[in-house]
């Protein structure tokens, strides 16, 4: 429940970070107004400050969580250092009133977000103990292949417009691990589908909203929506003048590269996405407690209208990102098609499928790659070799553009390592322009061009002036640790090559204790190293070679797994501990160089977007064409027909051992609606969640699993497909079905490929026919593609009344038992055109099961007598034959005159064609009529 608003102060010290593990452990929290839920959040405290982008922590230098536990660089000088002349930078920021202007979170003024405080605590409104959440680079997912190690780390400000502009919804959004800033403005209906959707597909770690929208007992629509669709994500109020467009334009101004500043002649009159954003960085800022360089994020706007939605319902019922039995397995689309080599990959990969892309040319520039990828084979493994050499370039953006507001050992070797994974990834740009040199297709050859940017070369000539060449990105802490303390070049600082001759002595010092140890007690001892312990002693021997069985006394916290011993010696950790004090005066001094550096960097650094864009999307392109090698996929066509022949479904293929059974499909706008029947576990289910992956497939610019395919664009895709109940909001498998059924009907537009799934099949026969019967007719009054798979079979008599209906059907065969002498069902899985003559399938199945023989006479006789009187009086008349025929003569020359291709004679046999089915169905209608009057 939220609290009131008692005092509209804001605390002059520092409060404890929301995100740090001491907040989550604090129960209710309050943050500029809202009190959270104390729901657990991922925390950077806890990841590795130096796991490299895109690896897990063990492989990297962890060092920095552990032996180095956050403690303040006391050796800091009071002035001087580059971060304490920063004073005149913060002086600046604060009087524009934009970015929160202090060197230390001490310093906070008036100008931030006001903490409307609660009884719980207004009698401390100052907490000590804050520690600013910087993401470090090991928070990364530590494999590209995994959607479960997708950890939240977004940050979304919502505002709706009030008044008349209600509906009017204004959104920003920010990656954590990702200096890129996302806005949006568009209007949505009562539904607020498209925010929700939105919000869904961002999935947030929080999100934030003004306070004026959670007044209790007047909450607004959208804030009662949102509450009830993310239960289980971090939610904050704000004051409504953080909302602020003008102070929105500024952050843009002062923040956003050079490259993206076009995004201001975009969102200037977006008021609503520039006080979101305004709103967000504000907030971002404080709980960061640290500011963005100038001229540092990239900003950009994304309307609604350049992808196409897929609402959360139907992503989960298509099972696009997560299997809805097994979680941790991959059998969905992302797992059908992730064979990328960078997280940042996998991540466009995610997004893409979640929301395709609606515009044909940017298809088919897609498609152009993944086919010469598929033709040149050198092209293909030479690219994919380098480019599984990049880290994490997102990430490793997102902490070098942070300037921290207060200097730690943990942010001195966190930019200490990113600045050696800077240098690594700009040492990979050259192989990545070769292997690029000589491509053909022009989105390959733009990549190339962005490529050859000078300040790639600009950046890495001044890193080599003060990194050493051979400090490079390793796997293994203690190769990472001595990575950093050699890191900068000898002769720079004085001080720092005596402090580095001091550590490597001890090190020496503590190899050298070790082998006498070994000597004295006659055991094979080895030196080891973790993150956490430091040096420490390994053994690994039959314990019969120990004297009783025992170590020596001298050796302390011992560990024993099996047949290896892992223990230490008070000596060994008084060295540990001076090898510790070492490498913070070493840390230090090599902080203070590489802050230098780094800003002379900076005005640099905004090349690297386009690298890390460039990166991530030829990863994702080598990806879709891996996965077109294991598979007959073929590249598909856009027009206005959705053609697929022999088509399968792309994630049976992987599950099952043989092929699946393929089929053909054809819709046109002048036969958009497919009602398909068919016995139960026939495959009518798996059909329709085929169409729906292959439209995705296509429309992100991946080839598709059929042998010919035609798409026409489709600008949302609905399913109606799940029977479940939901307990949490209290729906039945009835009101779970009007409540999706509600959604699609609300926002269908004529552009939507629609599937739905046994509808009505909650409530009795009658009502659930009605109910289908009055959708289906809403449905037609569109032009979007439907199809319609149900067991009423007094359905399928709809195409009398309208001639863009095809009913379809999945074929059985029956054949004879020997076994129970009985006849069984073979399930074909063919589609074929027409109503199913299965009759009572339903029956049959009860036939065979454990029913009593009466009950099934006595049903089989009741259902002969009701559905010869509802067929009764569906008969088709001649007229509406002769109707049907010159309807679909009609939407044929018209799908031949948009979309042939045929040479003159080809056209002409086609079109010949045409007129004899025209004259065989008139001949049949007049016969039908004739019997009429007879």
């Amino acid at each position: 429940m939220l609290r009131p608003d008692i005092s509209p102060t804001f605390p002059s010290a520092p409060v404890t970070s929301p995100c740090s593990p001491e907040a989550r452990s604090q129960g209710p929290r309050y943050n500029f107004g809202l009190q959270e839920t104390p729901l657990s959040r991922p925390s950077a405290q806890a990841a590795s400050a130096s796991s490299p982008p895109g690896t897990s922590g063990a492989a990297g230098d962890r060092s920095g969580s552990s032996s180095l536990p956050g403690h303040p660089l006391s050796a800091l000088p009071p002035q001087g250092s580059y971060f304490r002349n920063r004073r005149s930078f913060a002086e600046n920021t604060h009087a524009s009133n934009v970015m929160l202007g202090t060197s230390s979170s001490s310093a906070q003024d008036s100008n931030y977000p006001q903490i409307l405080k609660s009884p719980l605590c207004a009698g401390n409104p100052q907490r000590s103990g804050y520690k600013s959440w910087t993401p470090q680079v090991g928070y990364s997912a530590t494999s590209s292949s995994a959607v479960s190690a997708h950890s939240p780390s977004v940050i979304v400000a919502v505002v709706e417009g009030r008044g008349l502009a209600r509906g009017e919804i204004g959104m920003a959004s920010i990656d954590l691990k990702s200096p890129q800033i996302v806005l949006s403005q568009f209007a949505d209906n009562t539904t607020y589908a498209k925010v929700i959707t939105k919000l869904k597909i961002l999935s947030p770690l929080e999100i934030i909203m003004s306070n004026t929208a959670c007044v209790v007992g007047n909450s607004t629509k959208l804030f009662t929506l949102i509450t009830e669709n993310f239960k289980n994500i971090n939610f904050t109020t704000i004051q409504r003048k953080y909302f602020n467009e003008t102070k929105g334009l500024e952050y843009i101004e002062q923040l956003c590269t050079a490259e993206f500043n076009t995004v201001l002649m975009e969102v200037q009159s977006k008021y609503y996405c520039l006080a979101a954003v305004a709103a967000l960085l504000k907030y971002v800022e404080f709980i960061q407690n640290s500011v963005y360089a100038p001229k540092s994020l990239k900003i950009c706007f994304q309307g609604s209208e350049q992808t196409a939605m897929i609402d959360s319902s139907s992503a989960q019922n298509l099972e696009l990102l997560i299997n809805n039995k097994d979680s941790r397995n991959n059998h969905t689309l992302f797992g059908v098609l992730n064979y990328t080599k960078t997280p940042g990959g996998s991540r466009r990969l995610r997004s893409n499928i979640l929301e395709p892309l609606v515009d044909v040319e940017t298809i088919n520039m897609r498609l152009d790659c993944v086919q010469e990828l598929l033709q040149d084979e050198e092209l293909f493994f030479g690219l994919q070799s380098v480019i599984a050499r990049f880290l994490d370039t997102e990430q490793l953006l997102s902490v070098l553009v942070q300037i921290p507001k207060q200097d730690t050992v943990n942010a001195a070797e966190s930019k200490i390592t990113n600045l050696i994974y800077l240098k690594h990834t700009l040492e990979l740009v050259d192989p990545l322009k070769i292997t690029l040199k000589n491509c053909n297709t022009p989105l390959l050859r733009a990549y190339y061009g962005s490529l050859e940017d000078k300040r790639f070369g600009i950046i890495l000539d001044k890193i080599k002036t003060v990194i050493n060449d051979d400090a490079r990105y390793m796997k293994g802490c203690l190769n990472m640790r001595t990575q950093k303390c050699y890191a900068v070049r000898s002769n720079i600082n004085e001080f720092l090559d005596i402090a580095r001759r001091t550590y490597t002595e001890i090190v020496d010092d503590i190899a050298g204790m070790i082998t006498q140890l070994a000597e004295k007690y006659s055991l094979p001892l080895r030196t080891s190293f973790s993150s956490a312990r430091g040096f420490f002693i390994q053994m690994t021997t039959d314990c019969t070679v120990l004297p009783n069985d025992q170590l020596p006394s001298e050796f302390i916290k011992i560990s024993k797994v099996k047949n290896s011993y892992s223990f230490t010696s008070t000596d060994l950790i008084k060295m540990n501990e001076r090898c510790q004090e070492s490498l913070r005066e070493i840390y230090h001094m090599t902080y203070m160089i590489v802050c230098k550096l780094l800003s002379e960097i900076y005005e640099h650094i905004h090349c690297l977007y386009k690298l890390s864009d460039t990166v991530s999307m030829l990863d994702m392109l080598l990806s879709f064409a891996h996965a077109c090698t294991l598979s007959d996929y073929v590249r598909p066509e856009f027009t206005d027909t959705l053609a697929i022949k022999q088509g399968w479904h792309p994630i049976l293929e992987r599950i099952s051992v043989e092929k699946p059974v393929a089929n053909n499909t054809y819709i046109t706008e002048g036969s958009n609606f497919f009602i398909i029947t068919g016995p139960n576990m026939s495959g009518k289910s798996t059909y329709l969640k085929q169409i729906a992956l292959c439209q995705i497939m296509a429309q992100i610019g991946s080839y598709v699993p059929a042998e010919y395919s035609s798409f026409r664009i489709a600008e949302q895709i609905f399913t109606r497909i799940s029977t479940d109940d939901d307990i949490e909001t209290n729906s039945s498998t009835f009101m779970k079905e009007m409540k999706e059924i509600a959604y699609i009907l609300h926002n269908a537009n004529d552009k939507s490929l629609i599937l739905i799934d046994e509808l009505g099949r909650g409530t009795n026969t009658e009502e659930g026919i009605g109910i289908c019967y009055a959708v289906c007719e809403h449905l037609l009054s569109l032009k979007a593609f439907t199809l319609f798979a149900t067991h009423f079979l007094e359905l399928c008599q709809i195409d009398v009344l309208y001639p863009n209906v095809e009913n379809m059907h999945f074929e059985v065969q029956h054949v004879k038992n020997t076994s129970r002498n009985k006849e069984a069902i073979l399930y074909t899985y063919k589609l074929s055109k027409g109503l199913t003559e299965e009759k009572n399938y339903g029956l049959k199945a009860a036939e065979v099961s454990s029913l009593p023989p009466s009950i099934v006479l006595d049903a089989k006789d009741i259902t002969t007598r009701i559905t010869g009187q509802i067929l009764q009086n569906q008969r088709s008349t001649p007229e509406m034959e002769r109707q049907r025929a010159v309807y679909h003569l009609a939407t044929r020359l018209v799908q031949t005159a948009r979309n042939s291709q045929l040479d003159p004679d080809s056209l002409r046999t086609y079109l010949s064609n045409l007129k004899k089915k025209y004259e065989a169905d008139f001949p049949r209608a007049e016969q039908d009529s004739g019997k009429t009057e007879e």
